[in-house]
């Protein structure tokens, strides 16, 4: 166990420790010889920072519209693969597909994709469908440009929950659908009171999943708008990077990396909870 445990200690503990340590600390690697201690300073500068609160804003309404989007919108697709139709396979492949494309490529491709002059789907309102009017600047306009990450957002990470969505669907038991349907349930009960209760463990697994893609998205705003135009589309990742990387304050940018991982755990303590609740419910009603 000696090599695993070094590895563990060495790449992953003692970061995190000393990033933690950063936190308190005023430290600029590029000028300062040492960190300075100045307690909670960086976490008081944090919300008295106009940028930070434009972040913290954005990284709300996208996780917001982000998290309900991927779970609801895999669901529904696993549930339809599931059921075996025809070129069920092909499918699978296709809604896969984007989760193996490297991110910083799929965000030089909808750059294309999006771009006002000569993008592709500009071209396709106005060539194919012939309503020029729908053309918009979409990573240009700061109404739009936050739209555009969530819809590239949801085209790379739904195929992954519908991967483990599937998994928990072709774990419940083919003899209690058998016996709704002899006991009369039509496929709607069927859905509500059996599929969906017992996809408890994989809400978990999946909305976890979902809550950290969210908090942590980076590289769609990074490479598609930089964060612009203005602030509309920088998040708290970009935010952190921004300070660790090009202004080198890393006590400040590790806060803030710590700021996110309270909130990470903080909703998935939430999504077990609300799960967990779920669960007292279908006992209560067995009862």
């Amino acid at each position: 166990m000696l090599p695993g445990f070094l590895f563990v200690a060495l790449y992953m503990g003692y970061p995190l420790f000393r990033s933690l340590y950063l936190s308190f600390t005023q430290y600029n690697f590029s000028f300062d010889a040492q960190p300075a201690f100045i307690g909670f300073g960086n976490y008081v500068k944090m919300f008295s920072d106009s940028y930070f609160m434009d972040a913290l804003r954005n990284t709300f309404v996208f996780t917001v519209a982000f998290l309900p989007g991927v779970m609801i919108i895999s669901l529904i697709l696993a549930m339809m693969l599931d059921k075996g139709v025809r070129g069920s396979g092909f499918f699978r492949t296709c809604i896969f597909l984007p989760v193996v494309v490297p991110l910083s490529l799929t965000g030089i491709i909808f750059q294309w994709i999006l771009n006002e002059q000569y993008g592709l789907l500009n071209w396709f309102l106005a060539n194919v469908l012939h309503q020029s009017a729908w053309a918009q600047n979409w990573l240009g306009d700061g109404n739009w440009a936050m739209v555009s990450i969530i819809v590239v957002s949801l085209w790379k990470n739904i195929g992954m929950l519908v991967i483990l969505f599937m998994a928990g669907l072709q774990s419940i038991s083919n003899d209690i659908m058998e016996a709704a349907r002899v006991d009369g349930a039509n496929a709607y009960q069927r859905i509500v009171h059996i599929t969906l209760p017992n996809l408890k463990e994989s809400y978990v697994i999946c909305g976890i999943w979902a809550i950290i893609q969210a908090v942590k998205v980076f590289e769609q705003p990074f490479i598609m708008t930089q964060g612009g135009p203005g602030t509309a589309t920088l998040v708290l990742y970009q935010y952190t990077w921004i300070n660790a990387f090009k202004y080198f304050e890393m006590g400040y940018a590790s806060s803030i990396a710590y700021f996110m991982g309270v909130v990470i755990l903080l909703l998935s303590m939430f999504n077990m909870f609300l799960n967990r609740g779920d669960d007292a419910k279908i006992k209560k009603v067995k009862v």
